[in-house]
């Protein structure tokens, strides 16, 4: 053998050696979440004050996960408290009588991708809060910033979606205008979780809408203004 097949050989087993020493990151799998549970009222927290709890957030351990990353979303005002976890566990101080999302992302070694785990809602309660608000409605059709082509008569379809701890939702008040979704245009009674109806729209205008959903309390949540445009 002469001295240049040699080298040549040697370096492509060293390559060879390389490649196999070098093996793809582990994938992290998604955290289950346990506690606060999905659509319930959270009475876990520990009383800070007159104001605050603390809520203990737990979940299932995730494979091949080295870290965590808990992120808690208010509702009402939509801002958002990110916490990172080495355990599948972690306290948060909150805000009482006011509804939350959370959501569980599973971080692996450097080079794998992390996962997010399902997104679960709980309304804190407060010292004496006998019933409690609906979560904010869902807007899902239109969604914010879409453009939409009416049907032949001149109707899109708008839908959401809505829960509540008590199971005691009773309607929904549906807004749309040009302005700022001040204008009830419609009413609709709650019958599931996930409702849609018909309503009319001009052409090449830009509108706003919003839903408010009220229990038979009368406790009422709103679900924002999300805004679109039809061509």
């Amino acid at each position: 053998m002469n001295t240049r097949n040699f080298l040549f050989g040697f370096v492509a087993v060293a390559l060879l050696m390389g490649c196999a020493s070098d093996p793809l990151p582990l994938e992290p799998s998604v955290a289950t979440l346990i506690s606060p549970t999905n659509n319930e009222t959270c009475l876990n927290g520990t009383s800070l004050n007159d104001t605050q709890s603390n809520v203990s957030f737990v979940w299932s351990t995730a494979t091949n996960a080295v870290s965590y990353q808990l992120v808690v979303k208010n509702l009402i005002t939509q801002s958002e408290q990110t916490f990172a976890a080495s355990s599948p566990q972690q306290t948060a101080a909150l805000n009482k009588e006011e509804p939350y999302s959370w959501k569980v992302t599973s971080i692996g070694e450097e080079g794998s991708t992390p996962v997010e785990s399902e997104v679960w809602k709980f309304y804190l309660a407060g010292d004496e809060v006998i019933n409690f608000a609906p979560f904010p409605p869902e807007l899902i059709v239109p969604r914010s910033g879409a453009t939409l082509t009416p049907n032949e008569d001149g109707l899109i379809t708008f839908r959401w979606t809505c829960s509540d701890v008590e199971n005691d939702l009773l309607l929904y008040e549906i807004y749309l205008d040009t302005a700022e979704a001040t204008t009830k245009v419609s009413e609709v009674d709650y019958e599931e979780a996930t409702t849609e109806i018909e309503l009319e729209v001009e052409l090449n205008k830009t509108y706003r809408w919003r839903v408010i959903a009220t229990d038979a309390q009368g406790n009422k949540s709103d679900s924002g203004v999300y805004g679109f445009r039809t061509n």
